[in-house]
Formats: structure tokens, C-alpha cells, sequence
């Protein structure tokens, strides 16, 4: 499933990112690598949704959440 199919409250480990080169090195510099935890805390219906990474909130837009695949 994707990250933007994650129900709120939900803790997921990341499995695979689907993105280009630029967009995989900023994920990787906030901490989004594979075998990562993270908790689903809100989803906006059409918009950003926000995780919890090692302590930290973060928003992500759904287009990039939908490239982000976990289990």
C-alpha cells in the first residue's frame, strides 16, 4: 500500500520509494529511507498528509505520499 492508503494513527514501515533522484535525496536527507518507521498522525482528504519520523512531524503532499510504499 501507499503511503497516502495508510489510515491515520497507523505506525508503517517503509518498503520502497518511487520517486526521481532529486526528490529521493531529500527524502533521504529528512530521514524517509527504506525499513523506516513511521506513524500516520492526519490526512487531509485531497490534501498533505502528516507523519511522525523518529520524533519529528513532517507534511508530505499526497502526489508524493502516493510514490511512497510501505506495509
Amino acid at each position: 500500500m501507499s503511503l497516502a492508503e495508510a489510515k491515520e494513527g497507523r505506525e508503517i514501515k517503509i518498503v520502497s520509494i518511487k520517486v526521481g533522484l532529486q526528490a529521493a535525496k531529500r527524502l533521504s536527507d529528512l530521514g524517509l529511507i527504506p525499513d523506516t518507521k513511521i506513524k500516520v498522525l492526519k490526512k487531509a482528504i485531497f490534501g498533505p498528509i502528516e507523519i511522525e519520523l523518529r520524533g519529528s512531524k513532517l507534511v508530505l503532499g499526497r502526489g508524493l505520499a502516493n510514490k511512497i510504499f510501505a506495509e
